[in-house]
């Protein structure tokens, strides 16, 4: 038997929490094919077999282990098996009568989505009932006749979930270590920091206008969509420069100043909320930037990001109206100074040179810790992102052509 023990993966990691296995017990698993993926603090890892052999687990999924616990075991003696068994494969000839069936049934409004019987989908179409209102009791989560006459009797009153009408059921789950560790960073910089949170809005119209104009143009020549973030991400790369104590740490009784952008883009997971690191974007071009957003995006939400990728940002943008945030005050994302919050962007009337006119207006966030910022330097700050968004010309070098011209 060959053990598996869980590997090391920093100085300042000391244990994990399993996620699930990819394999099952009895399983036969190629040498380096993943058998497990594992969650730190920082990052989600996966595990794979250093040997041939029959797989045996020794963990549940959801455990805590320490570094060098024994994961698993596989018995490298073991034979190979000679055919790996698969999903059985349905014939022409069983598929026949399951096509009859579906062409007996009534036609109705309801979605393919939904699985429900003939009789309770016909009940649903006729009625109009909401199919996500309905609890499903049938083998499957098939909706059946009862359920849609029992949501009938009962207009306008949903359960959470599964549960029934009235339920006061309580659930407990153990908190994963990323999320232990969100919990833990963000009373961290509560505490510890001085933080102040300053607001502008900023008039997103030019910004649209390219991005109507462009978008086609742009996804054929990189491959990649024009997002909102590369704009933001170029924005403040020019003002860091430019305000450097709000691209600085706090290092004891010194301040670390930082002659490039790494910046850190909040990205939201089913398993909480991660900042992967964009490294030099004051030397990337749009696309790059968005090319790279795009990816660490992917591997966030596909749990691949490694612990380097979520190290050593300078400063984080998020962005909180994709979920419909019009306003909110962000925390820093400590050891950082400051972190800006995007919103919403929402159609408002404004004064343009002494006219009502509807622009699409976003409300800006900066919070920032005082202890290393002050006022005028965090509203310069924002003011400065501000400009350079509604004037987009300004990214390509951060001056307007016409003063550079007059040497102004």
């Amino acid at each position: 038997m060959i053990d598996i023990k869980v590997p090391t993966i920093g100085e300042s990691i000391t244990e994990v929490t399993l996620l699930k296995w990819t394999k099952k017990e009895g399983d036969w698993v190629e040498r380096d094919e993943v058998i497990a993926e594992l969650e730190s603090e920082k990052a989600t890892f996966e595990v794979n077999a250093e040997k041939a052999g029959t797989f045996k687990p020794l963990a549940k999924e959801g455990d805590t282990l320490n570094i060098g616990d024994v994961l698993a075991q596989i018995d490298e003696t073991a034979e190979k098996p000679a055919v790996i068994a698969r999903p059985k494969q349905e014939t022409p000839a069983a598929a026949e009568p399951a096509k009859a069936a579906v062409a007996e049934a009534p036609v109705t409004n309801v979605s393919n989505d939904i699985k429900a019987t003939p009789v309770a989908s016909a009940i649903i179409a006729d009625k109009k009932v909401d199919p996500s209102s309905i609890k499903a009791s049938g083998s499957g989560g098939k909706i059946l006749k009862h359920d849609v006459l029992e949501a009938l009797s009962n207009p306008g009153k949903k359960a959470f979930g599964n549960n029934e009408l009235y339920s006061r059921n309580i659930r407990r789950d153990k908190m994963s270590s990323l999320r232990r560790t969100i919990s833990r960073r963000l009373v961290e910089a509560k505490n510890t920091t001085a933080m102040l949170t300053t607001f502008n809005e900023v008039d997103m119209t030019s910004i649209l206008e390219i991005r109507k104009q462009y978008k086609d143009k742009f996804k054929e020549q990189h491959g990649v969509n024009l997002g909102f973030m590369s704009f933001f991400a170029k924005a403040c790369a020019i003002a860091l420069g430019e305000w450097p104590s709000v691209n600085a740490y706090i290092d004891g009784d010194s301040i670390q100043y930082h002659d490039y952008a790494d910046i850190s883009i909040a990205v939201s997971t089913p398993r909480g909320l991660t900042v992967p690191v964009i490294r030099n974007v004051e030397s990337l071009g749009m696309a790059e930037i968005e090319k790279k957003v795009l990816e660490l995006a992917g591997k966030a939400r596909d749990s691949k990001l490694t612990a380097e990728e979520l190290q050593g940002g300078t400063f984080t943008i998020t962005n909180g109206g994709v979920f419909g945030s019009l306003m909110s005050t962000p925390i820093i994302n400590i050891p950082q100074s400051a972190i800006l919050g995007m919103h919403k962007i929402q159609e408002r009337p404004m004064a343009v040179n002494g006219q009502v006119m509807i622009r699409s207006m976003m409300y800006l966030a900066l919070s920032y810790d005082h202890r290393i910022i002050d006022g005028r330097e965090s509203v310069s700050f924002l003011v400065r992102v501000k400009e350079l968004l509604e004037n987009p010309q300004l990214l390509l070098m951060g001056k307007d052509p016409v003063k550079t011209l007059l040497e102004l």
